[in-house]
């Protein structure tokens, strides 16, 4: 048989053979039969040493032109089971286009979060501006300028977590209220949330806690503007029928004082503190204190909250427990 009749067997054998095969595995597994290093095209090439000198040229040509054939067969078979293979994928994960989406689970704003923005909201209605400040904070703004004397409990290390340079981790927002209040001019009315710090851990207290305060000054401020605030704000966190009552008490920047507390359930409860702001902390913010006059109140933002939602524990809030915050 002449080298052209064998190989034009070889080349209708791959074609019989690459059409059979079922899987692009069966392809390449027949592919080999034909160009692998043992396969009859490769046989064919080696050959080509035996033929006269005169013949090996012309053959050597047959033999190429037969292998890049049956490279052609191969490549079509494959691009055939390839795109039968895409059209079987297809067909059995077809997407229903038609069906109703399927929504991602959504987060929700944490139940300080809610809390603080609800409170912030209500003071922006009476006219309220938000302020900040530093959670590192000095001495005289935590504690000097608010009038605490130098031997007050609240200066000591169980009270106060103290921090290297002599400053501090603030106890209260009422830092916010001393640079608030230095180098403006009244009348002003101000709220200031944010995080505070104090040596404390029980079912209600916690070592940092949430706590907003809100102060006005201005020339004819009185206590019934105080108390008709904080009347408005109870009535707006918890409902129309909240009370608010006031019990006398003593702080340092406040003068007179009182402890506040709010209805809830049968009984009262501890809110928060208020009270006119202290004559020597206006003076010491720059404000004269014989021509204004200012209140100044606060309660914490996680005890509003454990109100709200009927929080028994104060960890529950900051635990992180994923089971717990959902059913908020």
């Amino acid at each position: 048989m002449s080298t052209a009749d064998e190989l034009a067997r070889i080349l209708e054998e791959a074609g019989v053979a690459f059409e059979a095969a079922g899987s692009l595995q069966d392809l390449r597994e027949t592919r080999a039969r034909f160009l692998g290093k043992k396969g009859t095209v490769t046989a064919a090439l080696r050959s080509l040493g035996g033929l006269p000198a005169d013949e090996r040229a012309l053959a050597g040509q047959q033999v190429n032109r037969t292998k890049g054939e049956v490279e052609a067969l191969f490549e079509a078979r494959k691009a055939a089971l390839e795109r039968s293979a895409r059209s079987r994928d297809l067909a059995e994960h077809r997407l229903d286009v038609t069906l109703p989406g399927a929504a991602p689970p959504r987060g929700h704003l944490h139940p300080i979060a809610r809390v603080e923005r609800d409170m912030c909201a209500f003071f922006r209605t009476l006219g309220y501006s938000i302020e900040d400040g530093p959670e590192v904070e000095t001495d005289f703004h935590n504690f000097g300028a608010l009038n605490f004397p130098e031997d007050h409990p609240a200066r000591d290390l169980q009270d106060t977590i103290f921090v290297e340079g002599g400053n501090l981790l603030r106890t209260h927002t009422s830092n916010v209220q001393i640079r608030a209040m230095t180098g403006r001019e009244p009348p002003f009315r101000f709220v200031a949330p944010g995080r505070v710090y104090r040596h404390d851990l029980d079912a209600t207290h916690y070592p940092m806690f949430h706590q907003i305060e809100a102060f006005c000054v201005g020339e004819d401020v009185t206590f019934a503007h105080l108390k008709g605030t904080l009347y408005a704000f109870a009535r707006h966190l918890f409902g129309q029928d909240a009370r608010v009552r006031f019990r006398a008490h003593f702080f340092p920047f406040t003068e007179p004082s009182a402890e506040m507390d709010v209805t809830w359930g049968e009984g009262w409860l501890e809110w928060g503190g208020c009270g006119m702001i202290h004559p020597k902390v206006l003076a010491n913010c720059g404000i004269d204190p014989d021509r204004w006059q200012g209140f100044a109140f606060g309660m914490a933002i996680d005890r509003t909250a454990m109100l709200r939602y009927g929080i028994g524990n104060i960890r529950h809030l900051f635990d992180g427990d994923v089971r717990v915050l959902e059913q908020l």
